[in-house]
């Protein structure tokens, strides 16, 4: 048996060795090393955005000429002068601790010792059927199939444009989401009311390919080295887009002409005018789709962890957002204001009831003038002394 005063402790393990940049300006290193970790390009195009603002703040000095104190001033700068939110506050401190860490190498203990703000808790828009079914009907026919299909399956907007056609599992009822957030794959059922409509928008998006087939254009964008690997796959339909975008553009990485899928922007500006044009007076975006999926389905009587593997949540806490709208407003906490106006309501009912109405208030009124006597015999009765009356 071993002594337990003899146990060894594992040392720690040291930091992944990266190797060196082959690129000389500051911009394509930090893009060549966000390239060799497999970050997105969402993450390349918002770091390359925040190191190139911390430069131009600094008069395009080179930060590794900068420290904490211009760090910090940076930060300051967008929290007091820009009023960024706390998350693109974070955002901004990542990507500089990127461009320290794993561009320049350097190890600067401060750069730890720097806040990050924290994210305040905020309940998710969510619209309800009847304002999801006024935006589809003034949405354009472009955009509305790709909305249903959002609102039905929970889809993130960047997972929805870059579905293919082999993700698309008619026999099972399934469409399989790839390289979601986090890079993780996940399932999703395949609305039965979409099939149809479905089949229909890849018979466009057929005539698309054998168009770019025929003209000889570079086949659609391959993840990964699959391009080097299996050269012909982009050409194929399989590794098509489910929306393709009708005209071609430059590939930003590549530099190739080819066919993209569709763009985010145009689905964004879409949606935005559908929702002026149906006056629903809610401030929602397309990824308010996604929350209300989340949420009919609780109120449906789902399970929340089949929610939470639908929507791709790594923690069921994050699914726990939505389940605030499955109570009444407040916990169900009855207002005193109501108990209030009721009492307000009867009170007035009461004084409605005893107060005459129509001929019963001319007949009381003759009744009463009836009973009393009048000006001039009251006036008379007061200048007449007492013996007067008796004789």
């Amino acid at each position: 048996m071993q002594d337990s005063s003899t146990t060894r402790t594992r040392p720690a393990s040291a930091p992944a060795r990266l190797p060196p940049l082959q690129s000389e300006r500051l911009l394509d290193q930090l893009r060549e090393r966000i390239r060799f970790l497999h970050y997105s390009p969402r993450t390349e195009q918002a770091y390359v955005h925040w190191c190139k603002t911390f430069v131009r703040f600094h008069g395009l000095k080179h930060p590794r000429d900068l420290g904490q104190a211009e760090v910090e001033a940076f930060l300051s700068w967008l929290a007091s002068d820009r009023h960024v939110a706390p998350s693109t506050h974070k955002q901004a401190l990542s990507a500089l601790v990127f461009l320290y860490c794993k561009v320049l190498g350097l190890q600067l203990p401060w750069l730890a010792k720097i806040g990050r703000p924290q994210s305040k808790r905020k309940l998710p828009m969510v619209l309800t059927p009847g304002d999801i079914v006024q935006v589809l009907r003034w949405l354009d026919e472009d955009y509305r199939l790709f909305a249903q299909l959002l609102y039905g399956t929970g889809l993130r907007l960047t997972e929805g444009l870059q579905l293919r056609v082999k993700d698309l599992d008619f026999d099972h009822g399934a469409i399989i989401v790839r390289e979601g957030k986090g890079g993780k794959d996940r399932v999703v059922m395949l609305p039965a009311s979409l099939v149809q409509p479905l089949k229909l928008q890849l018979q466009h998006a057929r005539e698309l390919w054998l168009a770019d087939q025929t003209d000889g254009k570079a086949g659609v964008y391959m993840p990964d080295a699959l391009e080097r690997k299996y050269p012909r796959a982009g050409s194929s339909w399989n590794w098509f887009w489910v929306f393709p975008q009708d005209k071609h553009s430059v590939d930003p990485r590549s530099g190739v002409v080819r066919r993209h899928h569709m763009f985010d922007q145009g689905f964004q500006r879409a949606f935005k005018r559908a929702l002026e044009r149906s006056n629903i007076g809610k401030p929602a975006t397309p990824h308010t789709l996604r929350h209300s999926f989340a949420t009919h389905l609780l109120q449906a009587g789902y399970d929340i962890r089949t929610v939470q593997d639908l929507l791709g949540h790594a923690d069921v806490a994050t699914t726990m957002i939505y389940t605030h709208v499955l109570k009444l407003g407040g916990g169900a906490v009855k207002s005193p204001v109501d108990l209030l106006s009721l009492n307000m309501n009867m009170n007035l009912d009461m004084n409605t009831n005893l107060q005459p109405r129509g001929r019963d208030r001319g007949r009381d009124r003759g009744r009463d003038e009836a009973r009393s006597p009048d000006r001039e015999t009251l006036a008379m009765a007061v200048r007449r002394p007492p013996w007067a009356a008796q004789s």
